[in-house]
């Protein structure tokens, strides 16, 4: 069984367990270590006990530096006591840094793998700072063996023209996992709630400030006739008052957190569109990548609303599904939803519903492909913990 050592920023981030549940179910033992961002350590993601590197803060990057400074001196201290792994995932920059520590504290050719599902807007400035990260993350994937990311985009703008990594690239999307396999023809049943009040659902990581007030304009525009229904995790370092500004929006409700996958189905069901825009890093990260619920909105039924003019806009367009707006103004959002009425909804939801569920989901076919592409990085058969007990 492949032995996988997996290196996160943020072990308490809900792609981490995606990540993890899809590695397992493909046929991978894994440890996890890696910071957090809670004042605790936390004791349990899907049954692992992660290796605690110390805590770390949003959006603080110094504080993030020195907090991988010092993981840096310990980690070999820290991961003495586990079984040597073939391969270890690095997931972002701060982790390739330590990824290399931690293969030099085994003593042996443990191959690292290079997980990036986000360009920084700090590695894409054109001072020296952005110029030093460039150049660190060349010399930091200088001997990787594979690169993991999950958008075209990322490839096209950021990789090849930059020339940062020069290991083979594997397109890895931000698909919703599904437990059992899936098949063309198989959805979710076509029920919904009726509107209006139409509803719009935004999921997942809430960092985005323009967003927020951008769909609360909206929604007083429409005076209820759409509401909007956020829930995940604010990031209330991009947010003066982000629970007092919902509050005080009469058509904005915030409700909480949310399990995924088990909780998926239900909360998009609630909704009839789900929010695919990002404004957070505009014309570069957010411009260029596939988010998560994007993915998950589709799967369960939701139209997606994005900018025609990014990745996600272009990939919606090649399915021929959502709705694409030219500006984001609450003008534009008038313009392209204000006189939504049932028919035309239906057909919205209808042309979501007719396409192949894998363009949204893996299934443990899927996670069983991706692991042995992993195992044939490995330099032996066979793990080197085995090897080494031999």
């Amino acid at each position: 069984m492949l032995h996988v050592l997996y290196l996160v920023h943020d072990v308490s981030d809900p792609a981490v367990r995606r990540r993890i549940t899809m590695l397992r179910a493909g046929g991978a033992r894994v440890t996890l270590a890696g910071f957090r961002r809670t004042a605790n350590p936390i004791a349990d993601i899907e049954g692992l006990r992660p290796i605690d590197l110390g805590a770390t803060r949003d959006g603080r990057f110094g504080q993030r530096l020195a907090a991988v400074a010092k993981a840096a001196v310990s980690i070999g201290s820290r991961l003495g006591g586990m079984p040597r792994p073939d391969l270890i995932i690095a997931r972002n920059l701060e982790m390739l840094a330590l990824a290399r520590r931690a293969k030099s504290a085994f003593g042996a050719p443990v191959p690292i793998v290079y997980e990036c599902l986000d360009i920084h807007r700090l590695v894409l400035r054109n001072d020296l700072l952005g110029k030093a990260l460039r150049a660190t993350e060349r010399f930091l994937a200088r001997d990787v063996k594979l690169l993991v990311t999950s958008s075209p985009a990322f490839i096209a703008n950021y990789f090849k023209p930059f020339g940062q990594v020069a290991a083979p690239i594997e397109l890895v999307e931000n698909k919703y996992f599904e437990a059992a396999a899936i098949l063309p023809g198989d959805s979710e049943p076509a029920h919904g709630p009726a509107g209006p009040p139409w509803r719009i659902g935004w999921f997942g990581a809430l960092r985005c400030r323009r967003s927020l007030e951008l769909l609360a304009d909206f929604s007083r525009r429409m005076n209820g006739r759409f509401e909007i229904v956020l829930r995940g995790r604010p990031a209330l370092s991009e947010f003066p008052d982000f629970h007092g500004f919902v509050e005080s929006e009469p058509w904005l409700s915030f409700r909480g957190p949310y399990r995924n996958p088990e909780d998926m189905a239900a909360i998009y069901r609630e909704v009839h569109f789900s929010w695919a825009i990002d404004f957070f890093e505009a014309g570069q990260n957010s411009e260029w990548l596939l988010p998560n619920r994007l993915y998950e909105g589709c799967r369960f039924g939701a139209v997606p609303i994005s900018m025609g003019n990014t990745e996600t806009g272009r990939f919606l367009n090649q399915q021929d599904i959502g709705v694409l707006l030219s500006q984001a103004t609450p003008e534009g959002l008038e313009a392209a939803l204000g006189k939504m009425e049932e028919y035309r909804f239906g057909k919205l939801k209808a042309r979501v519903l007719a396409r192949n569920p894998r363009t949204w989901s893996y299934d443990r076919s899927d996670c069983r492909a991706l692991v042995e592409r992993l195992r044939s990085l490995t330099t032996v058969p066979g793990s080197f913990a085995a090897e080494a007990l031999a």
